[in-house]
């Protein structure tokens, strides 16, 4: 599914260079559940940019179901993104003025995708995340986990072979964010590969596999029963 090997990131600013990744190598195979990990400042954020197509390293290489993307421009880029990824956010990126379902067929518009079509599946993807009563609300009458639902569902409507989700339980309830584990898991059971970025090892704990940042560097690949 996913291959990095020897993963480089190094920002510059005037003469201060930053080396956000120093040389990260892994494997992650179809139907993964796993998280990563690291204090601030390890490199974990840069390493989801590259990982979701939305920067290229410095040097190494990455790729995505045999697709070379470290050395494809932007366009190709999106196009890999777009086809391939689905994004989490931890402040879930809904539009205040769009009920569930316009929020969930966002992807779909700049696919071109037709109307009919875009309603189907972004309603079939609401329900799937258990939102059917919901779709017609805006983000301001749901609660925070009902609007990770619909940022869920949104990832879904391409039919993604990975979905990368950066804190997604992060503004949640503990009762919240263990429905949304849950749900994570049960789209990880139907073949959706799943990296979570956290900083709560009670999150990590309940994933297969855990690879554990630190100044930019992979420290341990820990692996567990989910």
């Amino acid at each position: 599914m996913i291959r990095v090997s020897d993963l480089r990131k190094v920002y510059v600013a005037g003469k201060i260079k930053v080396e956000a990744l120093r040389g990260i190598s892994f494997m992650i195979a179809p139907k993964e559940f796993l998280a990563i990990m690291g204090p601030s400042g390890s490199g974990k954020s840069t390493l989801m940019n590259v990982l979701g197509c939305l920067d290229r390293p410095s040097n190494g290489s990455y790729q995505l179901e045999g697709v070379e993307a470290s050395q494809m421009d932007d366009n190709q880029l999106a196009s890999l993104r777009n086809r391939k990824i689905g994004f989490v956010f931890q402040n879930y990126n809904l539009l205040p003025r769009m009920n569930a379902l316009k929020n969930a067929e966002l992807p779909l518009v700049y696919s071109g995708v037709s109307r009919q079509e875009r309603r189907k599946r972004a309603t079939a993807a609401l329900e799937a995340v258990g939102l059917t009563g919901r779709i017609e609300h805006r983000p301001n009458e749901l609660s925070g986990g009902e609007q990770q639902r619909v940022a869920i569902a949104r990832a879904l409507v391409n039919h993604p072979s990975l979905i990368l989700a950066d804190e997604p339980t992060g503004n949640l309830d503990s009762q919240a964010g263990e429905e949304i584990l849950a749900l994570f898991r049960r789209l990880n059971e139907g073949g959706v590969t799943i990296v979570l970025v956290t900083h709560d090892p009670s999150i990590g704990a309940k994933t297969q596999r855990v690879l554990h940042l630190r100044d930019g560097l992979l420290v341990s690949d820990e692996r567990r029963g989910a």
